[in-house]
């Protein structure tokens, strides 16, 4: 597969139920959903949920819709990702017991004794994961040291894909304080790099 492939290209072969288009989403927003879902989940949340875990639910409540969403733009479907994971971590924080799920009946892979099993929806190996992992916690590290304006501009432009507009909306301040914010945050963000 290309890795020039486009968002949306991949969403059209997804829907006609190319497992390895949807794969190549995932793979696509992955990084940039964990670090947003990190900064949306409460301290004690992230003591019972482990973003990992609520990002897999993104991922499954976004196949199970995938039919359901409409593309208007090169971040359209981020947006929508974006839009999932903030109903999923409330749906966490709702749950009150959190208690471990079960997790049904066992999923037989394809292999030579079962050659009619699923693919695998992850072939990332254990230290590919590790090394994503890795990296989000240096974001996550680098993002946690910054003042909280900075860091609550940086996540709503560049994880969340919100204009300034909205962000000024959000942040009750006008489009030109968020601009300057925003570029000032961005500056001492790369400085940290």
């Amino acid at each position: 597969m290309q890795n020039q492939t486009t968002s949306f290209d991949l969403l059209e072969r997804a829907r006609r139920g190319d497992d390895r288009a949807f794969e190549a989403i995932f793979q696509r927003y992955r990084s940039r959903l964990s670090v947003l879902i990190h900064y949306r989940m409460s301290d004690a949340l992230r003591r019972d949920w482990d973003v990992e875990d609520v990002l897999q639910e993104v991922f499954l409540r976004a196949a199970r819709d995938l039919a359901g969403f409409h593309y208007r733009g090169p971040s359209s479907l981020f947006r929508w990702l974006a839009q999932i994971a903030h109903h999923v971590i409330a749906d966490a924080a709702r749950s009150g017991a959190r208690t471990k799920r079960d997790g049904g009946a066992a999923v037989r892979f394809r292999s030579e004794s079962n050659p009619a099993g699923y693919e695998p929806v992850d072939t990332n190996t254990p230290s590919r994961v590790m090394r994503q992992q890795e990296a989000i916690g240096d974001w996550n590290a680098k993002l946690a040291a910054l003042p909280d304006d900075y860091r609550d501009v940086i996540v709503m432009a560049r994880m969340e894909g919100l204009t300034t507009a909205e962000i000024a909306e959000r942040m009750g301040r006008t489009r030109e304080q968020v601009s300057l914010l925003l570029h000032r945050a961005l500056k001492k963000y790369r400085g940290m790099l």
